[in-house]
This record gives structure tokens, sequence and C-alpha cells, in this order.
């Protein structure tokens, strides 16, 4: 996208020459009316003018030498210093009513007969040059007065009316131009001011922007610049915390270790030190659980690491991924049953995040599945989403509990458990832009769906 500046005076100026030129068409088209109006004017004065010398109370012989005189004067308007270059394109003729020329100018047409059209009309002569001429019929004195001028006197006017109205418009425009690129410059230098400061901050910098004097229309930008910021400072101090945190939660089971371990190295009898090494196994087994939990939460953490998708069958990986749980799952005397289609599912995403959240679901729902109970995977398509649920036989989450399922360290009756497994999987849904749902269905159990959009939906 281009420059508001840039944007903004293509607009402008567009607007601007779409404008003048429509002004510049109406000039033209009143500038060819009116000096048609003015000419046509000049017509049936000059045609007035030549009926009333026409008429001088003069005798028949002086008549003659009146005319004489009258086409030698006309035959003198040629272009000079006293005279105009137009003289000899405006003609003048006058019939008797014999058909006699009286008086003609040299630049008159012949015709082979005379016109008997009175008023105004547009001729073509014998040389096919154009006319506008006036006719005016004199019978009192039986004389037709006839006063034309060629076309192009007329077409040479109005391009010269052009001419000298039109550059000064497109000079005009072009000056116009560049004060009104002046002008948007300087009425966007707030914002242009705003760019740089950002551009010259660090890129670790969160220290809130203090950009004074501002436009009213800036305000608000820099205001939400500003509670963004707040609000990464604020999430890099939930992280802070958490780091905090887990290190709280390593710092008991580590402990608790070595509780164990001291108790077995002072055990007195074989049963003491089965006993000891029992508790302490599933103390390694607890906090590797829960180590394992914190590096998964630390590589899916927002900004970390940006996922990178690829196009996978989620049908293969997810049996890839339930052929490692299956022996576990057995060694817990629980059955799996998979439904899904042998069909190729591709999606896009990252396949050990579709790994790490179904063994994070499989996990939970062997937790709170009965002994010899059935853990049911489905992979189904529905509403633009592949739906990749676990579904088990346990007693299910209450509707107070089911929100807080997802926040870190909240095990629900699960005292082996860290407390990361559902919020983990929420972050991964996040990640693939899907989303975690948990429901209890009729028959029973919890069932838990990561939906993840399909190609043409994502």
């Amino acid at each position: 996208m281009t420059s508001i500046r840039r944007r903004t005076l293509t607009l402008i100026i567009g607007l601007m020459l779409t404008g003048l030129a429509i002004i510049s068409v109406l000039n033209l088209h009143d500038s060819n009316h009116e000096i048609a109006e003015v000419y046509d004017a000049q017509l049936a004065q000059n045609a007035r003018l030549l009926q009333g010398v026409m008429r001088m109370p003069l005798a028949s012989n002086e008549h003659a030498e009146l005319y004489q005189a009258f086409n030698k004067a006309l035959s003198e308007a040629v272009p000079r210093v006293d005279g105009h270059p137009y003289e000899s394109k405006i003609a003048f003729q006058v019939w008797n009513r014999k058909g006699e020329v009286l008086v003609h100018t040299a630049s008159a047409p012949s015709f082979t007969a005379p016109p008997t059209k009175p008023g105004f009309s547009d001729v073509v002569d014998l040389h096919n040059r154009h006319w506008r001429v006036f006719m005016l019929e004199d019978k009192q004195n039986d004389l037709r007065i006839w006063v034309g001028e060629r076309d192009d006197v007329r077409a040479d006017l109005v391009d010269r009316i052009v001419r000298h109205t039109l550059w000064p418009n497109v000079l005009g425009s072009l000056i116009l131009a560049a004060m009104v690129w002046l002008a948007i410059g300087w009425g966007l230098k707030p914002l242009a001011d705003m760019a740089a400061t950002l551009r010259a901050r660090h890129s670790g910098s969160l220290e809130p922007l203090q950009l004074t004097p501002l436009p009213s229309e800036l305000e608000p930008m820099q205001a939400a610049l500003n509670r963004m910021l707040a609000q990464i400072q604020e999430v890099l101090g939930r992280e802070r915390r958490f780091i905090a945190d887990a290190a709280h939660e390593l710092r008991t089971p580590l402990a608790v270790l070595r509780v164990h371990a001291q108790n077995l190295l002072e055990a007195g009898t074989e049963q003491e030190r089965r006993e000891s090494l029992a508790f302490l196994i599933a103390g390694v087994d607890r906090t590797s659980r829960l180590v394992n939990q914190l590096l998964t939460m630390a590589r899916l953490e927002p900004k970390a690491v940006a996922p990178v998708l690829h196009s996978i069958d989620l049908s293969e990986t997810v049996r890839a991924s339930l052929a490692q749980l299956t022996p576990w799952l057995l060694s817990r005397n629980l059955e799996l049953a998979f439904d899904v289609d042998d069909q190729p599912i591709e999606v896009l995403a990252d396949a050990a995040d579709i790994d790490i959240a179904l063994n994070n679901l499989v996990t939970n729902a062997a937790n709170f599945s009965p002994e010899h109970g059935v853990i049911t995977v489905q992979l189904s398509q529905e509403d633009g989403f592949y739906n990749l649920s676990v579904q088990d036989q346990g007693p299910g989450i209450d509707e107070a509990d089911r929100a807080r399922l997802f926040e870190r360290f909240y095990s629900r009756g699960n005292t082996g458990g860290a407390g990361l497994g559902l919020t983990i999987v929420s972050t991964i849904a996040t990640r693939l832009g899907g989303r975690i749902t948990l429901v209890n269905p009729p028959e029973g159990g919890l069932r838990a769906t990561l939906s993840i959009p399909d190609g043409q939906h994502r």
C-alpha cells in the first residue's frame, strides 16, 4: 500500500484535473457559442451599414462611380500596419435585381447564382470553403446584400482563446499541485514524526511514547500504542512470575526426592528399602512429568518460536502417536479405540504439536478412566474444522471447574499431575488457529475435542 501522503495527493490532484477538464470543456462550448453570437451580430450590422451606403440618394451615373470607388477600397483590404489580418477573410457582395454584382470584396466567393435565402446560413463556395453568411434583401432598392466570413476565422479565434485560457490553467494546476504536496506534507508531519520515532526505537524497548504536541487524530493512536506496550510489559511480568512459580514447583519435589533417598539409605529391612525405593521412583516420575510439561510450555509460549506449519497427513500423525501410547495404556489395563477413515487428511500444522496435544489429552483421559475402561479417539470433519476428540469413561467435570481446567498448575482430582496438560493443549490450539472444547457426553465421561481448521478456512 502506498503512503497516505501519496494516496491523498493522487486523489486531490485527480479530482482537481477532472474538474479542470470539465470546466475547460464547458468554457470551450460557451466560447464557441458566444463567439458565434458576436460574429453573427457583426455580420448583420455590416449588412445594415452596407445597406445604408447603398441607399444614398445619388444620380444613376454617380451610383456607378460610387460602386467603383467602393470596390477599389475593398480590394485594398490586405493585411498591413493600418489594417487587420482578418479583413481579407470577411467578404461583401451586393447584387441588383438582375443578378448583376454591384459591389464585392476580392475575397468574396464565387456563386453560379446569387443566394436567395435571407437571414443567417452556412454555405460552401466553389472552392469547398465553409462560410457563415447573412443575406439581407432590400426590396425597396431591389438589392441583395450578402455578408460572410470564413469558418476558419472563428476556429482560429477559438484556438487562441483555448490556448490563452488552458495553458494558464495547466500552469496554475502544476503550481497548485506543488503547493498541495507541501501542504499535505506539513499536515502529515506529526504522523511522519511518530513513524520516525517508532523506527528509531530499539526493538526491545517497551517505554511508552511521549510525543507532544500531537493532533487530536493521533492522540488515540499514541494512547492505543501505550496500552499495547503496557499489556506486553504485563505479559512479560506474568512470564517471569511463571518461571518463579515453576522454580517453586520443582523445589518441593526435589526436596521430597532427597527425603526418599535418605530413607532408602537408612532403611533397616528389605521391606523398608523397597517402600522407599517405590516412593523415590514415583517422585522421579512426577518430577519428570513436571519438567517435561514446563519445557513444553516454554517452547509453546507466544513470541518464543514462531510455529512452522507444514502440510501433514493428520490421520497418519494421530496413528503414529497412538501407536506409541498403546503399550502404556495396556499396562494400565485400558483399551484404546481409534475411529477414523483410512483416506489421508491434509492440514497445515506442526506434527510435533499434534503429538504433544494428543499425548496430553490421552494421558488426562487415562488418569480419570476406571480400570478396564475404554478411551475412544475420533477424527472427523465439520464446519471447516478437523475435530480430534478423546473421550474417556470417567466421572466427567463440573460446569464450575470447566473454565479453571485451562489454568496453569490447576489440577482437579489428580495429585500426581502438574496441572499443565490442558494449558498446553489450549496453547497448541491457539498456535494452529483452532480451539479446544470440553463436554460431558450423554453416555458419561468427558470428551475433549481439539479443532484444527482445514486449508480452506484458515
